[in-house]
């Protein structure tokens, strides 16, 4: 039971140790829209995503590494309500850290964003269950942690205006691979050499950038391993694009029922890529009618102010 001055005090919340693919940047932003102490802190800034309202910037060996992390800990346990983990990263060892936070009466989230779960074993994930909560961002994801919630990730909708596609006859293919291997893309070059089109290559580049070259797209592939999508994929459908993944049909019914709308990829394997490609390449008027149907779906699903609130009603059921 909470004292009423807890009951009274703003949520606090710590989003660490990363800022993989910017989502919890985003999170944080949404949350303190929504009047919660929210805060980021990092090992270290990333390259592609340095947001964070604080980083360890950690040096040396494993033991100053862990004192770096253990000094952070300390400091930020009696200014937080909840402790909210990403990727499967805790400030300290996990095997002390989910007790220390229920001794201090503070609560937890492990928070997986894909990667980091897919193709583990269920003992590699086991941890997990030591927090007070889990969350995935798909119904793809609950393959490896059934007990999760769904959380997808979220952008800012706001700093997305629409762009759609251009009517040019010869079509921009727009990828983006932080990995060939993982994403397909020997198979994406091929297919679009088999239909003459246009191909960007979007690689190590500062998010700004990626984003001015994701504007000048007619079309998107993101991925063709996976089985679901990521955030190249939610911003390009911000964007208003036409996008192309590889989408395993159980999560699509799932996602579809969960949230009460068609999800308007257009889903695709390796071998069927070019085939799924053409209508596209072919008609200006099919491309901009899926992208108009991404940007709804987007506004839907993946707008970050929604998805806030999703959060928010998690942390309040563990704190009751």
């Amino acid at each position: 039971m909470r004292s009423r001055s807890e009951e009274s005090r703003r949520l606090r919340v710590t989003h660490c140790p990363v800022n993989t693919a910017g989502i919890p940047w985003a999170n944080v932003q949404a949350q303190r829209r929504k009047g919660v102490d929210a805060r980021l802190v990092v090992f270290e800034r990333y390259r592609l995503h340095p947001e964070a309202d604080s980083s360890l910037d950690r040096t040396g060996g494993l033991a100053r590494r862990q004192l770096a992390q253990w000094r952070a800990f300390a400091r930020l346990l009696p200014q937080t309500d909840v402790f909210h983990f990403y990727f499967g990263l805790t400030l300290v060892p996990r095997s002390v850290q989910f007790r220390l936070i229920r001794a201090a009466r503070r609560r937890s989230v492990v928070h997986f964003l894909g990667s980091d779960i897919r193709g583990k074993r269920a003992e590699e994930l086991a941890f997990a269950r030591r927090a007070d909560a889990r969350i995935v961002g798909s119904y793809d994801a609950v393959r490896w942690v059934p007990d999760a919630e769904v959380v997808p990730p979220g952008i800012d909708l706001a700093a997305f205006t629409p762009v759609p596609p251009s009517d040019r006859a010869r079509p921009l293919v727009v990828h983006a691979p932080s990995s060939r291997r993982r994403k397909g893309t020997e198979h994406v070059i091929a297919a679009c050499e088999e239909l003459g089109v246009e191909l960007d290559l979007v690689e190590g580049v500062h998010h700004d950038e990626a984003r001015r070259r994701y504007e000048r797209a007619d079309i998107v592939v993101d991925q063709l391993n996976a089985g679901w999508y990521g955030i190249f994929a939610i911003e390009a459908m911000a964007l208003g694009k036409p996008v192309v993944t590889f989408l395993r049909e159980e999560t699509v019914s799932r996602t579809e029922a969960a949230f009460q709308t068609a999800v308007p990829i257009v889903s695709a394997t390796k071998a069927t890529l070019a085939d799924r490609l053409r209508p596209l390449v072919d008609s200006p008027t099919e491309r901009k009618r899926i992208g108009a149907a991404s940007r709804a779906y987007v506004e839907q699903v993946h707008d970050v102010d929604r998805n806030a609130d999703r959060l928010l009603d998690i942390y309040a059921r563990l704190r009751r």
